[in-house]
């Protein structure tokens, strides 16, 4: 039998790529799988879906941004609106057809929130944007926490926010329009069951 040196160093390196590519496939296996499992948390109330306001471009708001004002606002564009009417019929495929949606007071998380079009949206403070100083991290995480495990919804929660408040609860940085389903009870280090978005 050849001993492990006296192998070519083309066999060693093929054996190397071989192994590699199993140990990939084993640690990437059944994403989908996950995925579903996710959902069908979300679906009987298990988890929470909560995502980034669609695509309003520009970072920040203006320095006379004033709350309740859409004009002092960044708001959605037109591309940002087709997004997020792609959640309804996502979420359809998914099974979810009703929801209890949450909203920051921003005007593209609410315009996000009322294009998604699955049910009534209720503001939650908590949700606004801290960036750039305009809130409290520590005190707006924490709030969203109590208030979340607090509800007593009996179809799917969805939140809609902002980018500096998902990250701060769940330390994923999404994309515009990009959800983030969460294990319930959320917690200061809650479980990231999926990222979603509509395709």
């Amino acid at each position: 039998m050849l001993s492990a040196t006296r192998l070519r160093p083309s066999i060693i390196a093929a054996i190397f790529v071989v192994m590699t590519l199993l140990l990939a496939s084993a640690v990437h296996a059944n994403p989908g799988g996950k995925t579903e499992q996710a959902w069908a948390a979300l679906a009987r109330g298990d988890a929470v879906l909560i995502l980034r306001h669609a695509l309003a471009p520009g970072t920040g708001d203006p320095p006379e941004f004033t709350l309740g004002d859409c004009s002092t606002q960044r708001n959605l564009n037109e591309t940002g609106r087709e997004q997020a009417r792609a959640w309804r019929p996502f979420l359809a495929e998914k099974g979810i057809t009703d929801a209890n949606v949450y909203t920051s007071q921003w005007c593209r998380a609410r315009d996000t929130a009322r294009e998604i079009g699955l049910g009534e949206v209720t503001d939650m403070p908590s949700l606004n944007s801290f960036f750039r100083g305009r809130g409290n991290r520590e005190q707006q995480t924490r709030e969203t926490i109590r208030q979340v495990n607090g509800l007593e919804a009996h179809s799917a929660i969805i939140l809609v926010s902002h980018q500096v408040n998902i990250t701060a609860l769940s330390g994923v940085y999404p994309a515009s329009n990009e959800g983030v389903i969460l294990a319930l009870p959320l917690s200061d280090s809650p479980a990231v069951l999926a990222r979603v978005a509509p395709p």
